[in-house]
């Protein structure tokens, strides 16, 4: 076996509790350790890709202990393409927090790196159950981080999104009860095996099932109508905190489309697609709600927030199209919608640092020290969001439309994609405004943010632009994890047989 696989779980995990052991160290050495750990995260993402990017699955059994029985880890493109994605946006997430967030108090890195581990074995496992336990794992670090620091606006907040999650917690186990009684494995191969072959009765407990897990995962994903835990905790939360958030719902996304493909896809009988007639709908009320909020927000971390809800509407209007074109566009809308709206948050600590006692609220107030440098971090985070050309958001948004021209939905695809993009354009327009193109002299006691602060923020927005620049060789790997997706046999033949398996296209 290639140990490399499991090492996205096991070097943060590792990392975490000797951070804890660091925690009354001097700070600079939490913080070397933690940089270093993240470059080691993103090299061996990087080297992970490669692999992934022959077409080949391949499986991790813990402890030699083969499925559906044992602990299985898989990797195919989709798994690392979202490790590389959660790398990233950790790594600029870090390295914005070690210029002093950090100190907030003393279990910072520890929590991060417990995060990462939960997050990253998210995307790697191959059954229901531990991706319950690393659901778990990366939500309670979460609970840590947005209380990171203290305050009453961040306990709040933080209440209604421990709740919400913590009822998600327990319909998710469940859910999971339920299928393992209906099927006998939790193994996602294994149920994909399974469920095709049901008798009446456990298909329609199964398609019970089915359905919630669709909610669960849309809780994590914030789709409306439960998307409300969201924008209050986000904007709460401190700059990295929320831009390593950024991450999570992705999540959802990506746990529906695994799950909805692998075990609810073309092989499913009855229950194929199952999610589609639930998704679709879903998808383009949280994109124009996302939008509608950007129009009604009264501070720019709550209108970033709702650009998120709005980016998730947009991601899974394409998953939910189920089709080879959409998720390729998905996927590609993805990555850019994910590493923006990161950059966007610790953009926005550097905004209210200048603001003083307003914050980053739509309240006209003395101008910013650095009105044309952030005021253009913002204005290209927030049109490549909206989908302005020639940014990424542009270019994921087109391939949506074009891939939508062949489905019975198309006319609500091209409005709500098209109109919703208009209240974005005019929301974040007005909030631009009001935040960086008026007010008096600033007072001269408000320093400008360092160049080094605003590194990692305009890294991560300017991935927009590099994003679009590498568009080809990009949509060419979605569009290759996008067919490997839509044929699971090859998946659940490389997890049950346990070996390295090429997904051979169809004919």
């Amino acid at each position: 076996m290639n140990h490399l696989l499991v090492m996205p779980v096991v070097l943060p995990m590792m990392v975490g509790a000797l951070q804890l052991l660091l925690a009354r160290a001097a700070p600079a050495a939490q913080r070397t350790v933690a940089v270093v750990t993240l470059l080691a995260l993103l090299g061996l993402a990087v080297h992970l890709l490669v692999l992934a990017n022959s077409d080949l699955i391949r499986v991790y059994a813990v402890g030699d202990w083969r499925a559906p029985l044992g602990i299985v880890l898989v990797l195919d493109r989709l798994s690392a393409y979202m490790l590389l994605l959660a790398a990233l946006v950790g790594f600029g997430s870090l390295l914005h927090a070690v210029r002093g967030w950090d100190l907030g108090g003393r279990h910072f890195h520890a929590l991060f790196m417990f995060q990462l581990a939960g997050i990253n074995g998210a995307f790697l496992t191959g059954d229901l159950f531990n991706l319950f336990v690393f659901f778990e794992i990366l939500l309670i670090a979460s609970y840590c981080l947005m209380l990171h620091g203290g305050g009453e606006g961040r306990l709040r907040a933080g209440t209604v999104y421990v709740a919400m999650n913590l009822v998600g917690s327990a319909l998710f186990l469940i859910t999971v009860g339920l299928l393992y009684g209906i099927t006998g494995t939790l193994n996602l191969a294994d149920l994909g095996r399974v469920v095709g072959g049901l008798d009446p009765g456990g298909i329609g407990l199964a398609r019970i099932g089915g359905v919630l897990l669709l909610v669960v995962f849309s809780l994590k994903a914030a789709v409306v109508p439960l998307h409300f835990w969201l924008p209050g905790g986000y904007a709460a939360s401190a700059a990295p905190v929320a831009a390593l958030f950024a991450i999570m719902t992705k999540i959802g996304a990506y746990c529906i489309l695994r799950i909805f493909t692998v075990v609810f896809g073309p092989d499913a009988g009855e229950l194929a697609w199952l999610a589609q007639d639930w998704l679709l709908p879903a998808a383009l009320v949280t994109l124009w709600a996302g939008m509608l909020g950007v129009m009604a927000s009264r501070a720019l971390r709550e209108l970033v927030s709702y650009l998120l809800i709005a980016s998730v509407g947009t991601l899974l209007l394409a998953f939910s199209l189920f089709s080879e074109g959409a998720i390729t566009a998905g996927l590609y809308y993805l990555a850019h919608s994910t590493l923006v709206t990161a950059g966007l948050f610790l953009l926005l600590e550097s905004v209210a640092a200048q603001r003083g006692t307003l914050g980053t609220r739509l309240i006209s107030g003395p101008r910013l020290r650095q009105p044309q440098l952030l005021g253009l971090g913002f204005l290209i985070g927030a049109a490549a969001l909206v989908g302005l050309p020639p940014l990424a958001g542009f270019v994921g948004k087109m391939m949506l439309l074009q891939s939508a021209t062949d489905s019975g939905a198309q006319s609500w695809v091209f409005a709500t994609v098209l109109g919703s993009a208009l209240l974005g354009l005019i929301g974040s327009s007005r909030a631009g405004t009001i935040v960086f193109w008026s007010g008096d002299e600033p007072p001269a006691d408000r320093r400008p943010a360092r160049s080094g602060a605003l590194l990692p923020a305009f890294a991560l927005i300017g991935s927009s632009a590099a994003l679009t620049l590498g568009a080809g060789p990009v949509v060419e790997y979605t569009r290759a994890t996008a067919a490997q997706l839509l044929q699971p046999a090859g998946y659940i033949e490389a997890v049950l047989q346990f070996g390295v398996v090429a997904a051979e296209p169809e004919p």
